[in-house]
């Protein structure tokens, strides 16, 4: 499976894709205002365990709704506001929340399975190197996006999906950070 006889240390960053992996995606909507966000089951508690894991922890999410007007970069930003202040309250760390406002017709190099997220983390955090990343996602656009930077990734779905994108596929964040955790252990 995935990172067989590697050792994730500080010097790893994981890079989380937000919706249907952080919090509940809804179907065909968007989460627009702070009482539309809702933790998926045991997120807090994995990313509190990732924190101890990865040297950096990512969040790249594309937020096409801004561009269509339906909901504001500050709706947004107290969402995500909410959502870091719940993961430190419960000793977890998201270093740093990238998201693109852009259409998918625009094709956006911001925009996933474009790499402009990674690459902006990259020039903030020079340490960051995408052999030692890990991207967690549901959708194959992340998956795109893992791969089209040089990263490990890994699927989160209740079905066993074989594509030669994945690395690894489990049914939840917290199920995924459990293995990492497991496989590191000396």
């Amino acid at each position: 499976m995935i990172l067989k006889n590697t050792t994730i240390d500080t010097t790893w960053t994981l890079f989380l894709d937000r919706d249907g992996v952080i919090n509940r995606r809804i179907e065909n909507d968007y989460v627009k205002i702070l009482s539309e966000f809702e933790f998926l089951e045991g997120v807090v508690s994995a990313i509190q365990k990732a924190t101890l894991l990865f040297g950096k922890i990512i969040v790249v999410t594309n937020q096409q709704g801004i561009g269509k007007g339906i909901y504001t970069e500050m709706q947004l930003h107290l969402i995500h506001s909410y959502m870091l202040d719940e993961i430190e309250k419960q000793g977890g760390k998201i270093t740093k929340v990238y998201h693109s406002p852009h259409l998918a017709s625009e094709n956006h190099t911001f925009r996933k399975p474009n790499i402009g997220m990674a690459l902006q983390a990259k020039k903030e955090f020079l340490d960051i190197d995408f052999s030692k990343s890990i991207m967690i996602g549901d959708s194959m656009s992340d998956m795109d996006f893992g791969k089209n930077a040089g990263m490990k990734t890994i699927f989160i779905s209740d079905e066993n999906i074989v594509n030669d994108k994945i690395d690894a596929c489990f049914p939840s964040l917290l199920e995924a950070i459990t293995y990492l955790q497991k496989t590191t252990v000396c």
